[in-house]
């Protein structure tokens, strides 16, 4: 894949989050988003959701970073572009100081696995407040730069959960030659 393609996903990818994210305000009561048939019909039609509860950890440079959705944002994508099937997960803690996302290329499935075709990291150091961003670098596509696996994926009516795994390599620079970090994390979420 090359890098406009990446650029152009990644780009989509992140401008529909946005849209989510503004939406739902997790500042306001979530009861009422929860209770709307309009946003349960958006979760079983498309299979996109955004987790009312459970976790999404990340492990990078020996440090683990924990969102819960009961306090920050965390959705479960599904895009259909192009013909191009991808899926993933973002999230975006509650004070807007740290956001992660991640996709792979496939159909989201019951105990399947891709490749990573999109990641990044950004966050805010408490003491400093500099902020720092973390990407796929350019050569990100030359070599294999992770596995997202999802161990469960329910989209019913009674049961919308998405579980898994992921291992990725980002870099702070886009440069060709970037030195690249391993990220480790894994998710539990559901939407009630």
């Amino acid at each position: 894949m090359g890098t406009k393609k990446f650029t152009f996903l990644f780009f989509m990818l992140a401008m529909l989050l946005s849209a989510v994210f503004t939406s739902c305000r997790k500042d306001e009561d979530l009861q009422g988003f929860t209770n709307d048939k309009d946003s349960t019909a958006l979760s079983s039609s498309s299979g996109s959701f955004i987790a009312t509860t459970g976790e999404l950890s990340i492990t990078f440079n020996d440090s683990t970073y924990v969102f819960n959705a009961e306090e920050d944002s965390i959705a479960f994508v599904r895009v259909d572009t192009a013909g191009n099937k991808y899926f993933g997960i973002t999230a975006i803690n509650d004070i807007h100081s740290m956001s992660f996302g991640i996709s792979g290329l496939g159909e989201a499935a019951n105990k399947s696995s891709t490749k990573v075709e999109g990641s990044q990291f950004l966050f805010a150091n408490e003491n400093t407040k500099a902020a720092s961003s973390f990407t796929l670098s350019q050569s990100a596509h030359e070599m294999d730069l992770g596995k997202l696996s999802l161990k469960k994926y329910t989209n019913n009516k009674d049961d919308v959960a998405a579980k898994g795994t992921f291992v990725t390599y980002l870099a702070s620079d886009t440069g060709k030659n970037a030195t690249l970090y391993k990220v480790t994390g894994k998710f539990d979420i559901r939407f009630k």
